[in-house]
């Protein structure tokens, strides 16, 4: 069995070829509309993946042209009447499914100290293979399937903004308009965005609101998260900021800015970290996640508020 350092490396090594190679990077997606579009989920509990799922789903999804949210394991379509269909020949093996972690619980006897029995519990990262909908047989699950709708970037398709507008409303974090410069100010706890006007697209001035406000949960009143970790550097920062604000208009509709100024500045600095130290992807996309969750409770309805959990997987 591969050590827990092996797993993290062989999945560091993935997304360092995928930011390598790629033009677009990979936790950003074409941008879709429809039930069956938008963050990947899991068909059985209807829970979105949590971490690093996402990014290595959407990685999964580029490399087979698969375009709905929904995910299983082989079992669990075989559960629901669906059949898995055989590997492509021109798919290597062991890569027509696309593998996610997950973190299983694990509790052994220790003596302390003090020479007293007590129970250690700790977490070992696992792998699971899952399967999309897309590589799934059964006329039965086409409703799970994205239509062409998802697809319409022809601009007859028009975009909501309010559930981005409301979502940054419940959120409560003081947004002032002015200047040149978005950033947020730990010290006096605002955001500072330039006038809308000055923004090219919706999308761009909305992805810069979201990547302020996932900084926003730095503080301490909220999650704490860029003084708890010491891992945690500016580029780290940036790149918890960019994967959050990406999870954020994925699920609330908006579609992917264009403008990649952030990705070009800090790719270089984000490669060497992920060569340096195989927990640094983890670490940023977890705390992305959970800064995207945070935010977003505020304004979610009560029935969608959890997400799938990465230390769990239902099935």
């Amino acid at each position: 069995m591969s050590s827990q350092q092996q797993l993290r490396q062989s999945i560091t090594e993935e997304i360092v070829a995928a930011l390598e190679t790629g033009d677009t990077p990979p936790w950003r997606r074409p941008w879709r509309v429809g039930p069956n579009s938008g963050f990947p989920a899991n068909v059985v509990s209807r829970k979105g993946y949590r971490g690093i799922n996402p990014i290595l789903l959407d990685m999964g999804a580029a490399r087979h042209g698969l375009t709905s949210r929904w995910w299983a394991t082989f079992n669990q379509w075989k559960q629901l009447g669906g059949k898995v269909m055989p590997r492509p020949s021109h798919v290597p093996p062991g890569r027509w499914g696309t593998q996610i972690v997950f973190w299983s619980p694990i509790t052994r006897a220790m003596t302390n100290d003090r020479s007293e029995d007590e129970e250690d519990r700790f977490f070992v990262m696992r792998f699971y293979t899952v399967f999309n909908v897309d590589q799934v047989e059964g006329v039965h699950l086409d409703h799970l399937r994205a239509g062409d709708r998802d697809f319409d970037t022809t601009g007859s398709v028009v975009i909501d903004y309010e559930p981005a507008e409301a979502a940054i409303a419940a959120t409560g974090v003081t947004i002032r308009h002015g200047g040149t410069r978005a950033f947020y100010s730990p010290s006096e706890d605002y955001v500072q965005m330039p006038p809308r006007a000055s923004f090219s697209e919706p999308d761009e001035y909305y992805e810069t609101v979201f990547h302020e406000l996932v900084h926003a949960t730095e503080h301490p009143t909220r999650l704490n998260w860029n003084r708890k970790e010491k891992e945690n550097t500016y580029a780290m920062g940036e790149l918890v900021a960019e994967i959050g604000a990406c999870y954020m208009a994925r699920e609330l509709g908006v579609p992917a800015s264009e403008n990649l100024g952030n990705h070009v500045a800090y790719l270089a600095n984000w490669l060497k970290a992920m060569r340096d130290d195989p927990r640094f992807i983890f670490t940023a996309s977890s705390q992305a996640s959970k800064a995207a969750d945070y935010l977003l409770g505020f304004s979610r309805p009560q029935a969608a508020e959890e997400a799938e959990p990465e230390a769990v997987l239902v099935g």
